[in-house]
């Protein structure tokens, strides 16, 4: 088997800019991962959630886990209590649980309550101001301070985007009975929400909060009635009207599905009316490199293949011992076709190339290019194959 080092000019590096398609629905405290149950797509994944390494997919039976026995050096896992390993033994196994899944979650802060994790963004929103005065935490234009002011977090994982969200890409729709009563999205792709439909409605045309994109957080702060007085719904903090502080609620953060026919009121309308739709496109970088793959001219043109020769052109010669000898004299099978009737075109040496391998410094195979047509090669062509591979 020939090996061909690869040179310098014939390895191109590259990174591919990919805007995966996001889009979650939340309904009655159940979120669908780009309109998909994924519980009925995979049994150890909650819905609206991403099995982080696609481990125990399916598997009803002897999960998989980590484990590390319990020794001098004081190692565990961060889920395991300092309470729950002081009761374990020397030798001991520590435990942590497969799947790892992540999913988007909402947190509603009313004013005046704690609230570390938005407190933990100050810096980050202070550093987007240049972009919009609405990015600022305590001096905003709506006269709003993230510090005490209702706000609406929700937090996208980054295994959802990449990373970061494309700017610009965001629509947050709002529905009550089925009826679009708000549309968020980022026309002037500086980070501020715009409510942009229906067209006329109250609020449309005012920011509603604002978006970090390379963290993954929407912080929504408009407290309009987008229902103009037509509905009063039960968030999960009281009957109120309809509007962007409640926005995504029941998406893991506490507030309870209703598990009735949807006959259950909650003011005027009950919370089983109102669903959610968040739409994003992210931005994900794919380093590839593209490989060089040349068959010079005048080689390349012998085959393993037991077909590259004629039939029953092997004969063994056997002695006073049993052995067994090939014809070092097997004719090579002559498959030049002749556009003529009868006539056989002279003999020329040539294969047809079908795969080729890819091996590191060790002769170690680690990929192989298949070729969805064999290509001929003959001893007067020099061919080249471009080779891409993504990791």
């Amino acid at each position: 088997m020939p090996f061909y080092e690869f040179k310098e000019n014939d390895l191109i590096y590259n990174r591919i800019k990919a805007k995966p398609q996001v889009k979650f629905s939340i309904y009655n405290s159940q979120i669908y991962y780009k309109n998909l149950d994924q519980s009925m797509v995979n049994s150890n994944t909650p819905s609206g959630h991403i099995n982080l390494h696609e481990i125990n997919v399916n598997r009803s039976s002897g999960l998989a886990y980590a484990y590390l026995p319990k020794g001098s050096d004081q190692s565990s896992f961060r889920t395991v209590s300092s309470t729950d390993y002081s009761k374990s033994t020397l030798g001991d196994e520590i435990i942590f649980t497969y799947p790892l899944t992540s999913s988007i979650q909402r947190e509603y802060h009313a004013t005046g309550s704690s609230r570390p994790r938005l407190d933990a963004l100050r810096n980050v929103l202070d550093f987007y101001t240049p972009n919009s005065d609405y990015y600022s935490y305590d001096n905003g234009p709506d006269n709003g301070d993230k510090s005490h002011q209702q706000v609406n977090l929700i937090s996208i994982p980054s295994i959802f985007y990449g990373s970061s969200i494309d700017k610009g890409s965001i629509v947050l729709d709002f529905y009550v009975t089925g009826t679009l009563i708000g549309r968020l999205q980022d026309v002037n792709k500086n980070g501020e929400l715009i409510q942009t439909l229906p067209t006329g409605s109250e609020g449309t045309g005012s920011v509603a909060g604002v978006a970090l994109y390379n963290e993954g957080f929407l912080l929504l702060t408009g407290s309009w009635d987008l229902s103009n007085g037509a509905h009063t719904i039960d968030y999960g903090n009281g009957v109120v009207a309809s509007s962007w502080l409640y926005y995504a609620a029941g998406a893991n953060d506490g507030v309870t599905a209703i598990d009735d026919d949807g006959s259950t009121s909650y003011g005027l309308t009950s919370r089983m009316s109102a669903s959610y739709d968040i739409q994003f496109n992210g931005i994900n970088y794919v380093p590839t490199v593209t490989m060089l793959a040349h068959a010079p001219a005048g080689e390349l043109n012998n085959s393993d293949n037991y077909t590259f020769v004629q039939s029953g052109s092997y004969s063994s010669l056997t002695g006073s011992e049993a052995h067994y000898l090939e014809n070092h004299k097997i004719p090579i099978k002559n498959i030049v076709s002749s556009s003529y009737n009868g006539y056989n075109e002279d003999f020329e040496r040539q294969t047809y190339i079908s795969k080729i391998g890819v091996y590191d410094d060790n002769k170690n195979l680690i990929a192989i290019a298949k070729l969805a047509t064999p290509v001929k090669k003959t001893s007067k062509r020099d061919l080249t194959f471009k080779l891409k591979l993504d990791f």
